[in-house]
């Protein structure tokens, strides 16, 4: 309906540009859906955007286009509203014809071709290799999940894909600790760094080295501490005293450094990719920071900045002038010591990204990140592409409460409460659709009791009870050997409020899917389900379904099926599931 009435508008505007009174076409005509019934059905602001054009007031212009506007049987009347608002009011006939076309579609009813096949890379989630994934994660692999599900549906071709930070410092760090716990486990006696990944995954994985390997990696306790200096709880610096254990394990275990290390992010990397596909978040592809290095370009793109003169040598690193396209300061690239630094390792992840030809790219990242973005994007323009190609969506972390009281949580102790434990704990549905419920950048509050009871309080459990509720009307009629004819029912005789302001809710799918694609807000759709819910549960309260009156039987079925097909298509998009039964 939105969609004829932008045709209806066009037509009327280009007739009014011929005969001189407007001079062109508007970028987008608006068309939004009434809060308020009694403004009818859809409302438009176009007459306050062209007055100007039109050197006229709103009202004037309003009144211009009505009276220029095609006859249509849809449209039942129109009227002007406010300073010069146009609210349009739909025939009951095109009201109804909705639950034909829903019915008709199915599960493809919604889907639209706006992002016309270009293709979006998804980057998301993307967590160090370090540990599990904790419930702050769970947030932006939802969140990023949605995304895409939404960009599909809205006719784009999407790519989701991970980023593996498998180089670097906190891998070594990650390696020292898991060997350190293997000597733990082969009788020495360790006295754990402060900087060290201490969860009881790290001496898991120490198990499996002993249980694998036996002894192969085994060196005296004494060799690891000669001549290291002390650790931050014993008065010392914790950040040398860590980076002195990784020198002195790497100087002693060679090339068996590394087999640790590919077993600790083996181990690791397999945990995660087994917990987001059984949160139903998928990945085409897993990129490895470390293959960057490997097939030198990382150093090709430190070559192509230079080659740019946008990096200077500044004691004895080399800087990356990103001042110069507006971030607050320069940045390291390459340190004293020749090592790259992580901002070198994302530039030339980002130029391998634009390389491959994408028409839109999008990252993901946490809120903490906010301020990293001016530099990447600086890298980019300094690389030659366009940075308003790139697309940086930011999540807030999710904070938990259990008892109305604030879950704690440290990453480093390992202290977390990992996203297999939350969905363990509420289960799947509630957590994807709990981490969607509000906007990405707005801090949440996720409350484990409330996603965890039945009850109407429960946003995702009211959803999927309006749908098991639908099904249990539908067994009924098979019970009572009733036959459904879904072509044949006269719609007509859905005149009952309540069936009128479901019919309202059904003609907005269409339009809150678009929009939330549009402007990446999953918790557009999400409300807008819990919004069909009570009307639909308003309506299994007041009226019965299956009558004497076969006619009107037949016509509140079809009402009810087409908002059974709309909840299981909205849920669908979200990653949640339409139970029949509960």
């Amino acid at each position: 309906m939105k969609e004829q009435l932008k045709d209806l508008l066009n037509k009327c505007i280009q007739n009014l540009i011929s005969k001189g009174l407007l001079n062109e076409m508007p970028a987008k005509i608006r068309i939004d859906h009434t809060k308020d019934k009694s403004h009818g059905d859809y409302a438009t602001n176009i007459a306050l955007m062209l007055s100007k054009q039109a050197k006229t007031s709103p009202l004037e212009l309003a009144k211009i286009i009505i009276d220029q506007l095609e006859e249509t049987s849809f449209i039942k009347k129109t009227e002007i509203a406010g300073p010069g608002f146009i609210n349009f009011f739909i025939s009951e006939e095109s009201s109804i014809s909705i639950i034909s076309e829903i019915i008709d579609q199915g599960e493809i009813y919604g889907r639209s071709e706006i992002g016309s096949g270009q293709s979006v890379l998804l980057e998301y989630v993307s967590a160090n290799p370090t540990g599990p994934l904790h419930v702050g994660h769970g947030r932006g692999a939802a969140y990023g999940a949605t995304v895409s599900n939404l960009l599909r549906n809205a006719g784009f071709k999407v790519d989701n894909e991970y980023y593996v930070n498998d180089a670097g410092r906190q891998m070594d760090i990650l390696t020292v600790s898991i060997f350190l716990r293997y000597l733990s486990l082969c009788d020495e006696t360790i006295r754990f760094p402060d900087n060290g990944y201490q969860g009881q995954y790290i001496i898991d994985i120490a198990n499996d080295i002993i249980n694998n390997c036996g002894r192969e990696f085994h060196q005296n306790s004494e060799s690891i501490f000669e001549n290291i200096g002390k650790d931050g709880s014993d008065g010392g610096d914790k950040e040398s005293h860590i980076d002195e254990l990784i020198a002195k394990s790497k100087a002693l275990l060679g090339e068996n450094f590394k087999s640790i290390f590919r077993v600790g992010i083996d181990s690791i990397l397999s945990g995660i990719k087994n917990d987001l596909a059984e949160f139903g978040v998928v990945f085409e592809k897993w990129f490895f920071e470390q293959s960057l290095i490997d097939n030198g370009f990382s150093d090709s793109c430190i070559a192509k900045l230079k080659e740019s003169n946008s990096l200077y040598n500044k004691d004895g690193a080399l800087w990356f002038k990103t001042t110069s396209y507006g971030d607050e300061k320069d940045r390291v690239v390459v340190r004293d010591n020749g090592n790259h630094t992580y901002f070198a390792s994302d530039i030339a992840y980002h130029l391998e990204k634009f390389e491959r030809g994408y028409d839109k790219i999008i990252n993901i990242w946490g809120a903490d990140h906010h301020g990293y973005i001016p530099r990447v994007k600086a890298s980019i323009e300094a690389l030659g592409h366009n940075p308003n190609k790139l697309e940086i969506l930011l999540v807030q972390f999710a904070n938990l409460f259990r008892g109305g009281s604030k879950v704690q949580m440290s990453t480093r102790s390992g202290s977390f409460v990992t996203l297999e434990d939350l969905r363990k704990e509420v289960g799947n549905d509630a957590a994807r659709f709990f981490y969607i419920l509000r906007k990405s950048e707005q801090h949440m509050d996720f409350d484990l009791d409330l996603a965890k009871s039945k009850t109407n309080e429960n946003p995702v459990y009211y959803i999927q009870y309006a749908h098991a509720r639908i099904c249990s009307v539908f067994r009924q009629v098979s019970e009572k050997e009733l036959v459904f004819d879904k072509g044949q029912a006269n719609l007509s005789l859905l005149t009952e409020e309540i069936e009128k302001n479901i019919l309202r809710e059904l003609s907005r799918y269409k339009s809150v899917v678009e929009s939330s694609a549009i402007q990446y807000e999953p918790h557009q759709l999400a409300y807008y389900l819990r919004d069909l819910s009570t009307q639909f549960h308003s309506y299994y309260n007041a009226c019965k379904f299956i009558m004497d009156d076969n006619d009107l039987t037949q016509a509140r079925l079809s009402l009810i099926h087409a908002t059974r097909q709309i909840l299981i298509n909205g849920l669908s998009i979200l990653g949640v599931s339409a139970p029949e039964s509960m």
